[in-house]
């Protein structure tokens, strides 16, 4: 018989909302010069959250203006030893905050507030802890013994983790020295707001970071400003080659983290009940939208039917709902527009003759849902098993052998991450060494630490984010120029 679960909701009332937000530059929350706004909705109600500031090029301008005077004449001539202090500082306050910060992240998000409150919040008090140790200890990381900040930093960042990808780049940029100008996702504003209030609560020194809401246009501004020395973005891929056509021949150091389509790879051998839950960890968490999501699931002929049959009964069990109700597995979409890109490609699966299942649970009236759902009988010619859903959606295919197994996983214009499942560790070693993808996780799935790179290969980007090796995308190394 299964479990009743009573409404477990989180309260919303921690979270103080202002009606409208202003820009956040040199210090201050100011009104955008063009005074467009534009709604920042919840996805699972659809309600209006709040109105937010549209910076135009006058905004970008004042915005990269004030990090550059904050870059020479305190950011970059403070010491590091200093400038951990304010780290410390600000990781501390998320932490204070962690409970407000995870409820607005699941109110502008729609993602669950267990992930919101027990993987997003920690980590990004963990990305600035593990930063403000690197500070002051620069010339000890191996690149050599005077590195340099570069200066201005442009970071653009995604909505599937606002919170989480703005601590992925602000923090190392800050630690090495580098003052920033943050454009969040437009979806998703609030809690990057949320932490231009934290660094005035941290006093940090006025246009340190700086904080532009907007769309598409902003962020275009914002990378092709001439006054930028480094660009960091996440997101589509698309977007990342136009960024890198933007950037080629202005001198601008350049990181991007792109699209993902990954091979979780189940060997005969696995322990099946302990590879279903690393299944639905690697496609289902955040309601797939995950770049590096296991989006394809490649298991051994052998054991093909015992696997489905028991994810599908695991998937049973899943609870789509309210993403404020602590019981809750499966959040909301973020948009309207993601959710029909998903209806899109799941139609495309079933018109190309692949086979859908979908877990049966009831969708909400109002708000932008899609059931944990997937397929078989894919073939790597599918659309399903080709392009990046970014979804809750699974395309199963089936091989023979640890080299038909590298052939398929291998065969995508994208190389982010990877997962291997098996009870033997030489064969954990012979696919990572073949498997091409900047991740690779064994007998686990979407585990992440400060301490640990991050980062793809081919169409999912270069450079790497967390860990000593993404310190070097913000450091001007002596010889580079």
């Amino acid at each position: 018989m299964p479990f009743e679960y009573a409404p477990a909701p989180e309260s919303r009332a921690i979270v103080d909302l202002e009606s409208s937000y202003g820009l956040f530059i040199d210090g201050a929350f100011v009104d955008a010069r063009g005074g467009t706004m534009f709604k920042t909705v919840n996805p699972a109600t659809e309600e209006v959250l709040a109105e937010v500031s549209e910076a135009g090029a006058d905004d970008v301008d004042r915005a990269v203006a004030a990090a550059r005077i904050a870059y020479e004449s305190v950011w970059g001539p403070m010491s590091g030893r200093d400038r951990a202090k304010y780290l410390f500082r600000i990781a501390r306050l998320i932490q204070e905050r962690s409970r407000e910060l995870a409820v607005l992240e699941s109110m502008d998000n729609g993602k669950p507030i267990r992930e919101s409150r027990d993987v997003d919040l920690p980590l990004v008090a963990a990305h600035f802890f593990y930063h403000a140790g690197w500070a002051d200890k620069l010339e000890h990381a191996g690149y050599g013994p005077h590195p340099r900040p570069l200066g201005v930093a442009a970071q653009v960042i995604p909505w599937n983790f606002p919170l989480l990808m703005l601590a992925w780049k602000v923090a190392p940029a800050l630690a090495c020295g580098n003052t920033v100008v943050l454009k969040p996702a437009e979806t998703t504003p609030l809690t990057a707001l949320a932490f231009a209030d934290i660094c005035r609560q941290a006093d940090l020194p006025p246009g340190v970071v700086n904080i532009l809401t907007g769309a598409g246009e902003t962020g275009r501004l914002l990378v092709e400003h001439p006054g930028v020395d480094k660009v960091a973005f996440t997101g589509s891929t698309e977007v990342g080659k136009a960024i890198m056509r933007s950037a080629a021949g202005t001198g601008k150091r350049l990181t991007l983290e792109l699209g993902g389509k990954a091979a979780n790879v189940v060997f005969d051998d696995a322990p099946i009940d302990q590879a279903v839950e690393g299944i639905v960890n690697g496609i289902f968490f955040n309601q797939g939208h995950v770049c590096c999501a296991g989006s394809r699931l490649l298991l051994q002929e052998s054991i093909a039917d015992e696997v489905i049959t028991s994810l599908k009964r695991r998937l049973g069990t899943l609870r789509l709902g309210d993403p404020l109700d602590k019981n809750t597995d499966i959040g909301a979409i973020n948009s309207s527009s993601q959710l029909a890109r998903i209806d899109e490609l799941v139609k495309s699966g079933e018109d190309e003759g692949a086979e859908r299942w979908s877990a049966p649970c009831a969708i909400p009236d109002r708000g932008w849902w899609f059931p944990p759902t997937v397929f078989t009988g894919v073939t790597q010619a599918h659309r399903i098993a080709r392009e990046e859903i970014f979804g809750p959606v699974l395309s199963v295919l089936t091989f023979r052998t640890p080299d038909e197994a590298v052939e398929k996983a291998n065969n995508t214009p994208y190389g982010l991450s990877a997962g291997i499942w098996t009870e033997k560790g030489s064969r954990i070693l012979w696919m990572a060494q073949r498997l091409r993808a900047g991740v690779v996780w064994a007998n686990t799935f979407n585990r992440f630490d400060p301490a640990s790179p991050f980062g793809g290969y081919k169409e999912s980007g270069f450079g790497r984010e967390g860990g000593i090796q993404g310190l070097g995308g913000y450091l001007d190394v002596e010889g580079n120029r």
